[in-house]
């Protein structure tokens, strides 16, 4: 008899957890970036010249031109960030390997127009500042210590990337500005 006592309360108790409503799952936590501070902040944007180069961007004058093409999260957050004044590096990637321009942005980010409504994906609207009078090549970044911690060196393929003020100024000063 004893044991079908305690048959019977462990089947109550299976009973009892099973028909009690399950706990809600945590939430899976999104990830967090630093808050955005004040002021200007300071980009590096890629582009493969053979599709759109420094001189198209400096054709494209005063009204500027969409910054599109960006497929990776991390760079879009980036777009995301930027603000209208920021300022970017305009960085000729797989031909030159080179810092060759200023772009400044001119609209803040929003959603890609040439893509259907719903896409993650964004843009912004950049145009052309200042040439570099003298080209800033991955080589020299590379070379340059105080650079060595610079996105263009550490997260090579990344499309949009954040600058430091000191790699701006460094980078500005190797390109003869």
């Amino acid at each position: 008899m004893a044991s079908g006592r305690r048959r019977a309360g462990r089947l109550s108790r299976v009973v009892t957890k099973a028909t009690k409503p399950a706990a809600k799952a945590a939430a899976p936590k999104k990830p967090t970036r630093p808050p955005r501070g004040p002021g200007r902040a300071y980009w590096l944007v890629k582009s493969e010249p053979e599709k759109w180069s420094w001189d198209d961007q400096v054709k494209a004058g005063a009204k500027g031109t969409v910054w599109d093409g960006v497929k990776n999260h991390t760079a879009k957050l980036n777009l995301m960030d930027m603000r209208k004044g920021d300022l970017a590096f305009f960085y000729h990637s797989n031909e030159g390997l080179a810092v060759v321009g200023i772009v400044e942005v001119i609209r803040e980010a929003y959603p890609d127009p040439k893509l259907p409504a719903g896409e993650p994906w964004v843009v912004v609207d950049v145009k052309a500042v200042e040439p570099m009078p003298k080209p800033v090549t991955l080589a020299q970044v590379k070379a340059t210590p105080a650079l060595k911690e610079m996105a263009l060196v550490t997260s090579f393929r990344l499309s949009v990337q954040p600058v430091t003020e000191a790699e701006w100024k460094a980078v500005r000063a190797m390109g003869g500005l």
